[in-house]
C-alpha cells in the first residue's frame, strides 16, 4: 500500500506535491498534540516566536514529507534537474582536486535527500559519495528508501562501527561521504553541547572523521524554492575546524548559522533534545 501510494505521488509535478504537502503539514500538526508541542517549543526556544514563521514551518514540514516519493522514484536526471541554483560548488571542485576526500554535513534543513543525489549526478565514477544510513522507525518505508537511494555514484554505510570503517576507507580513497549531523546519536556516540541555547546530545563522529583525515568539511543544504520551482543548493565551508578541542560545540554553532539562513525549512518537529537511553540528562 505504501509503495503504491508513493508511486502515485511520484508522478505528480513538484508544485502539486508542495501544495498538497503544505496541507498535509497542517493536518499532522492539528492531529498530533505531541508533534505540535515539540515543534512549537523548539521554535520558541530557538528565539522564533513569530506566528508567521510557525505557520511556514508547519507547511514546509509537510512539503518535505510529500516530496520524498518523487525524490526517490523519479529518474536520477529529473531529480538532479530540480536543483536549479547552486552556490559554492567551487568548494567541491577544489576538494576533489586535492584528492583528500570530502565530508558533507547536511542537517535536516530544506530537502536534505536531494543534496546527495545531486552530488552523485555530477560526480565522476572514481569519486562517489557514501552516505551514512540509519534505518527508519517505520520498517515499511525502508525498502522504498533503499530503492530511492540506489543511484549511480551513491552508496550507503550503516550507522554502526562497520559503517564508520566504510566511511574512513572512502575518505582514504579521496571520495566523498555524507552525514546528517543533527541526528541524536546513541549513548556513547555523542557529547552534550548547546544547540540554540539548550543542551543537545551531539554526535562526535563528524569531528573524529575530520581529525583522522585531511578531508574538506563542507556544509550543505537544499533550500526549497517557492511555487515548486525546485531547489537552491547551498554549500559552505565549516566556519571553525571540527578537529578543534570542542568539535561538537563548533558543529552546533555551524548548524545554527545554516538554519538561521532558512529557519522555516528546518525540521523543528524532530526531538533534537531527547536523552538517549542510558545517557545522563543535562540540567
Amino acid at each position: 500500500m505504501i509503495l503504491g501510494l508513493a508511486r502515485l505521488l511520484a508522478v505528480l509535478p513538484l508544485s502539486v506535491l508542495h501544495r498538497v504537502g503544505a496541507l498535509c503539514g497542517w493536518l499532522v500538526y492539528l492531529a498530533s498534540p505531541r508533534y505540535r508541542r515539540c515543534l512549537s517549543a523548539n521554535l520558541r526556544a530557538a528565539g522564533y516566536a513569530q506566528t508567521a514563521l510557525l505557520h511556514q514551518a508547519i507547511a514546509e514540514a509537510g512539503k518535505g514529507l510529500l516530496e520524498l516519493p518523487a525524490i526517490w522514484l523519479r529518474p536520477h536526471a529529473t531529480v538532479a534537474g530540480w536543483v536549479t541554483r547552486v552556490s559554492g560548488w567551487e568548494l567541491v571542485e577544489a576538494a576533489l582536486a586535492r584528492r583528500r576526500g570530502i565530508v558533507f554535513l547536511t542537517p535536516h534543513l530544506g530537502c536534505f535527500e536531494i543534496t546527495a543525489q545531486y552530488y552523485a549526478w555530477r560526480a565522476s565514477a572514481d569519486t562517489p559519495l557514501t552516505a551514512l544510513y540509519r534505518p527508519p522507525k517505520n520498517k515499511a518505508v525502508e525498502p522504498l528508501m533503499l530503492a530511492g537511494r540506489d543511484r549511480p555514484n551513491l552508496r550507503l554505510a550503516s550507522a554502526d562501527l562497520r559503517g564508520v570503517r566504510v566511511l574512513l576507507r572512502a575518505l582514504g580513497r579521496g571520495e566523498a561521504i555524507g552525514i546528517l549531523p543533527d541526528q541524536a546519536p546513541g549513548v556513547g556516540e555523542g557529547v552534550w553541547a548547546d544547540f540554540f541555547g539548550r543542551p543537545a546530545y551531539t554526535m562526535t563522529l563528524a569531528g573524529r572523521l575530520a581529525a583522522t583525515s585531511e578531508a574538506q568539511v563542507i556544509l550543505a543544504y537544499a533550500e526549497r524554492l517557492p511555487g515548486g520551482e525546485g531547489y537552491h543548493l547551498h554549500l559552505a565551508p565549516m566556519p571553525a575546524p571540527l578537529a578543534d578541542e570542542l568539535p561538537a560545540r563548533a558543529l552546533n554553532r555551524a548548524l545554527e548559522g545554516l538554519i538561521r539562513q532558512c529557519p522555516a525549512q528546518y525540521a523543528w518537529g524532530y526531538n533534537r533534545y531527547k536523552v538517549p537511553a542510558g545517557a545522563q540528562a543535562q540540567p
